[in-house]
């Protein structure tokens, strides 16, 4: 009987309503899928639009900034090219970061290794235990196993770590409501 108040919760608040938030906190730059750039477009494989040489270079022997690293993930993985944004989440120097996990967890989920993905989720969530995207993510991960209950408990503990009303939150909410989960 939990799961009714949720939902009507859930019904009651538009998604859009909460773009607030910060960058680490899954608030506004991740209210939108991202935007579709040289990355996605020209770059084959594991390869990042560097704008400063103006061609796709290989991360790892690159000096892109780890915002651009992550960019450039977040957009290969929504464009459904999981095994190239791994392959420039394994060329990031630091693979214990919170995020790199987080970003580990969701190109794995995407894949269908719900296993492995959930692995990454807790490593994430065990180094930052205020990771909000890692436990949307995680949360999102149990709505498509069917695990209501488990991925409630995740939208609580964005709750109660002061995550209301951030895309980690609301979007959360929004897969628990309607069965739907997002991809970026």
């Amino acid at each position: 009987m939990r799961l009714i108040p949720v939902i009507a919760l859930a019904a009651a608040l538009p998604l859009s309503a909460f773009a607030a938030g910060s960058d680490s906190g899954g608030g506004s730059t991740w209210t939108n899928p991202p935007k579709e750039t040289q990355t996605s477009k020209n770059c084959k494989g594991v390869k990042v639009w560097d704008e400063k040489t103006g061609k796709c270079v290989a991360p790892k022997n690159s000096s892109l900034d780890s915002d651009t690293h992550y960019g450039a993930v977040r957009e290969l993985a929504y464009a459904g090219r999981y095994t190239d944004a791994q392959g420039v989440l394994a060329a990031m120097p630091d693979q214990s970061d919170d995020r790199v996990l987080t970003y580990w967890g969701f190109t794995h989920r995407k894949m269908g290794n719900l296993d492995r993905a959930a692995f990454y989720y807790q490593a994430a969530i065990q180094a930052n235990p205020d990771n909000i995207l890692a436990r949307s993510y995680m949360g999102q991960g149990f709505v498509e196993e069917g695990k209501t209950d488990l991925a409630i408990a995740q939208w609580r503990e964005i709750k109660a770590r002061g995550g209301e009303g951030t895309w980690a939150e609301v979007s959360l909410r929004e897969a628990i409501r309607t069965g739907l989960t997002y991809s970026y």
